[in-house]
């Protein structure tokens, strides 16, 4: 799930020559200009990216789902059944099935305005049944998977390999017995932070108190290298994820988070985190939301969690503070993006960090705003048939689309395995 919220400059140019010669450049667009706009036209995908597409193992990092269930349940509007089209929501088994989904991460996630007396705890086990529940359903289309070779197995039997994912170090409300307990429920990773910085962790859209991590900080972070359990940094301060990233012994991951390069908003990752992705043999999973994903779009969002305390502190009166938040909001648009834009985050990565390390990790039903041509889990596609018209091969497709995911996730386990054993020391 996203976080919570320029200046222009004037340019004048004295002399009339340049003001005609800057006018003619705006109406002849260059061939470079032109052959851009060209390329960024809608996808159609060929024959050609299905094959490729259906050939590998598509897994994506984080998906939203089982929050919007819980939500729909309390609403009581009644069951919500899967297996048909659901207009209100991003996902659900016909469009799955479109996707070409062969993994995902489902997510455990509170807010993090949860109270840390139990009810954080409380609510994140009320999570893990939510996926239970929905695993159960619908056997003939999910099954819950607990390793890597799980993935595998299931994937060959035609259905969707289950995960789950833990969105929020605040669930574990500072205990390490809780994190052990989430992991035997079945979590296989978990976010360091989410929207709110911790006593031990600094979120990227938050003030913070440890300069990254603290001590205790350090100690989950290894802890979830004995368990075996991915240590997601998709919502940490950049010093936190620097932090992590010298602190680890196992790869680590980033769950849904893109290119600060290419989008600056500080849930995405600076170059240098990036090439410390690469050093750690670790995979950032780009995320689709708009606002973390288009440039324009990044800079409003920066702005956007700021904004939002200051209008409660200046509201107190909910309805007055909605009143005033929908008023910003309305007069900040963020720009959708296309697939287009989402891949140059993928290039971005594999420019820096290489091949090996970038995967995908949607946010579908996390986020309320999506690029052009990835507005729901039957979009996937389209990524295929960018990547292929950018000139990537198939074993590459391969690998950003899951197998950089599978191989890491694959290398928690081995440290893990060593750590037990009393063989692993070092990184």
């Amino acid at each position: 799930m996203p976080g919570r919220v320029n200046c222009c400059r004037r340019i004048c140019i004295p002399l009339v020559v340049a003001v005609f010669s800057a006018s003619l450049v705006a109406e002849t667009p260059s061939k470079q200009e032109s052959e851009s706009k060209s390329s960024r036209r809608p996808i159609v995908v060929s024959e050609d990216a299905k094959r490729i597409h259906d050939a590998g193992i598509l897994i994506d990092g984080h998906n939203d789902l089982p929050w919007q269930l819980r939500k729909l349940a309390r609403r009581k509007t009644g069951p919500v059944d899967l297996r048909e089209h659901q207009e209100s929501l991003q996902t659900d088994i016909p469009r799955l099935k479109k996707g070409g989904l062969d993994a995902q991460f489902w997510v455990v996630y509170i807010p993090a305005s949860t109270p840390q007396d139990g009810a954080a705890m409380r609510g994140a086990l009320e999570q893990f049944e939510v996926i239970e529940q929905m695993i159960d359903r619908y056997p003939d289309i999910f099954e819950r998977a607990i390793s890597s070779d799980d993935i595998i197995r299931i994937h060959k039997s035609g259905k969707i390999a289950s995960m789950i994912g833990v969105e929020g170090g605040h669930m574990i409300e500072n205990s390490l017995e809780t994190l052990r307990t989430f992991y035997d429920r079945g979590a296989r990773y978990m976010g360091l932070t989410h929207s709110d910085t911790l006593d031990w962790a600094d979120s990227a859209t938050d003030d913070a108190k440890s300069d990254g991590l603290s001590e205790f900080g350090k100690s989950v972070v290894l802890e979830m290298n004995r368990l075996g359990m991915l240590v997601d940094l998709a919502h940490v301060s950049h010093e936190a994820m620097r932090d992590a990233l010298n602190t680890t012994k196992a790869p680590l991951i980033f769950s849904h988070s893109s290119a600060y390069a290419i989008a600056p908003h500080m849930r995405n990752v600076p170059d240098d985190v990036l090439r410390m992705v690469k050093k750690n043999n670790g995979v950032t999973m780009v995320n689709f939301y708009s606002g973390y994903v288009d440039p324009q779009g990044a800079r409003i969002v920066s702005q956007m969690f700021e904004i939002e305390r200051d209008l409660k502190v200046k509201f107190p009166n909910e309805d007055d503070f909605k009143a005033a938040w929908t008023k910003w909001k309305d007069e900040h648009p963020i720009p959708d993006g296309t697939v287009h834009t989402l891949v140059d985050h993928i290039d971005h990565i594999v420019k820096v960090a290489g091949i090996d390390h970038v995967g995908i990790g949607s946010d579908y039903d996390g986020v309320g705003q999506l690029p052009k041509q990835l507005e729901d889990v039957s979009c996937f596609p389209y990524i295929t048939q960018e990547l292929l018209n950018r000139g990537y091969n198939e074993t590459d497709i391969h690998k950003i689309m899951g197998g950089n995911l599978l191989r890491v996730f694959k290398d928690v386990e081995r440290v893990a395995a060593e750590m037990k054993s009393g063989k692993s020391d070092s990184k």
